[in-house]
């Protein structure tokens, strides 16, 4: 898998080596197993060339004998005056005569050659000459390292009838041929090693030159950018396949420029629209529980009640976030900002997420905090929308439920602040766990879909995070952690 991830010029470079040493070491192969062919067809000759010539003498012995040419005659033929000493001396190799059942006749005399006399031939041996076509069968043995060549052929007399058989041990020497092998071999070595050496050098520089266009070209599509003018690439000497390389990347800058004019043109657009469906959401999102909390007044309302004023103050103060909340989307979205500025106050956040639960008059929402204070830093505004718009969806859910309810809990954990909201509602399915923070969904008939994405984005800006648990037909929890200090 490494080298799948090497550079064209590297496997260039790798691979020219690689083609040099391997057609050294097929070539280096190609000639030891010729050499050593070539030795044993020399030897295999040489041995048929020495049996013709030591038959034909043996024959010319025979014809000018006076003994009567028989099997029983054999030895004293060629002893007399050492006949077959002199044959194997002139031939420079032992003579072996055996009778026709494999048993030894006579031999040359064993001080000229090194004895390799076998008293009797094995039956093999007579069964395999016998069967062959030239009555002639070659033998191949090793002993101590030495390699031999033994031949056996038959002694026949002027009608062609076999008297005996002739036994020829040779010595395969290969001394000589391997020394020249040898010595080739090294020369061979030197002009490989030559020859490797300007084939590096080659490689190199090929490598580098093929890939050079190609580097340049990496180069620029690497600096290539959609938000910025990008330059055209000029190559001169370029090979065909790197020019059309070149004209088709030309080709794409055109298209390129085009296209992000186009793009930038639709996003501009684009983040318009979102800009006006986000404010319109975020402004109807305080409508609502406004408009719910001049009702709830209007039917609560008892100037008798010795509590009046505080619940006059509780309404008051509930408007006037909401209608600050309002007041800060209108005027970032007349400053061309995206939300209202992120503030980084100190809250006490139980405080804080009561008062943004004040606005709902849903009998079932609890509130529970075990602390009367847990400071953290957090814009006062958007701590409320993060609230009421998870508060908000909960609600949302209970709808066609029998006994609704919203558990809203603040805790601390070491350096965090847990906000969860919990209900026991529809719960969301598994299809769309994937898809809740996302821009524009939602399951509701009505709405935009921009609430929970929204939230999600004030909680990422001060290092929070925001997480669900769901079961269908059994609630859902939305945990909102952030930490107390977002230095």
């Amino acid at each position: 898998m490494k080298l799948l991830k090497l550079s064209l010029r590297t496997r260039i470079f790798i691979s020219m080596i690689l083609l040099v040493l391997g057609a050294s070491i097929l070539i280096f192969g190609v000639t030891v197993y010729q050499y050593k062919q070539e030795a044993e067809n020399y030897h295999k000759e040489r041995l048929e060339r020495k049996q013709k010539a030591i038959l034909e003498n043996i024959k010319f012995v025979l014809a000018s004998t006076t003994y009567v040419i028989d099997t029983e005659n054999l030895e004293p033929i060629f002893t007399e005056r050492h006949k077959i000493d002199e044959m194997a001396e002139v031939h420079e190799m032992q003579i072996h005569i055996y009778d026709l059942e494999g048993n030894l006749v006579i031999k040359s005399d064993e001080s000229f050659f090194k004895d390799t006399t076998e008293v009797r031939i094995a039956n093999e041996i007579l069964e395999k000459l016998d069967a062959s076509s030239d009555k002639r069968y070659l033998k191949k043995t090793e002993v101590n390292g030495q390699k031999y060549q033994s031949s056996y052929s038959y002694i026949t007399d002027h009608k062609f009838k076999p008297l005996a058989i002739l036994y020829l041990p040779y010595l395969q020497d290969d001394s000589l041929l391997n020394r020249d092998l040898n010595n080739f071999l090294v020369r061979m070595a030197e002009v490989y090693l030559f020859m490797l050496l300007i084939a590096i050098i080659l490689s190199f520089f090929l490598s580098k030159y093929i890939t050079k266009s190609l580097k340049i070209i990496s180069e620029k599509i690497n600096q290539t950018r959609l938000d910025k003018r990008n330059q055209k690439i000029e190559l001169s000497n370029a090979t065909e396949e790197i020019y059309s390389l070149v004209s088709a990347y030309n080709s794409m800058i055109d298209e390129l420029e085009e296209s992000a004019v186009k793009l930038a043109t639709g996003e501009r657009e684009q983040a318009w629209r979102e800009m006006a469906k986000q404010v319109a959401h975020e402004i109807k999102n305080p409508l609502t529980p406004m408009r719910l909390s001049v009702q709830s007044f209007q039917r609560n309302f008892d100037k008798n009640d010795p509590d009046i004023q505080h619940k006059v103050d509780e309404y008051s103060n509930t408007l006037i976030n909401q209608i600050d909340t309002m007041s800060s989307i209108a005027s970032a979205f007349s400053n061309f900002a995206k939300m209202p500025a992120q503030q980084n106050e100190t809250l006490n956040v139980p405080k804080i997420v009561k008062l943004a639960l004040d606005i709902f008059n849903e009998k079932y929402i609890e509130f529970k905090c075990e602390k009367e204070e847990i400071l953290a830093k957090f814009d006062r505004t958007q701590l409320i929308r993060v609230v009421t718009n998870l508060v908000k969806n909960a609600t949302q859910a209970l709808k066609d439920i029998e006994d609704p309810h919203i558990l809203v809990m603040v805790e601390e954990e070491e350096e965090m602040v847990l906000v969860s909201v919990s209900d026991n509602g529809s719960g969301i399915s598994e299809e769309n766990k994937d898809k809740v923070f996302e821009p524009k969904f939602t399951t509701k008939s009505s709405g935009m879909g921009l609430g929970l994405a929204m939230v999600k984005n004030i909680v990422e800006t001060y290092n929070g995070n925001i997480s669900f648990v769901s079961k269908q037909n059994k609630g859902t929890i939305f945990n909102v952690r952030f930490p107390k200090s977002n230095l």
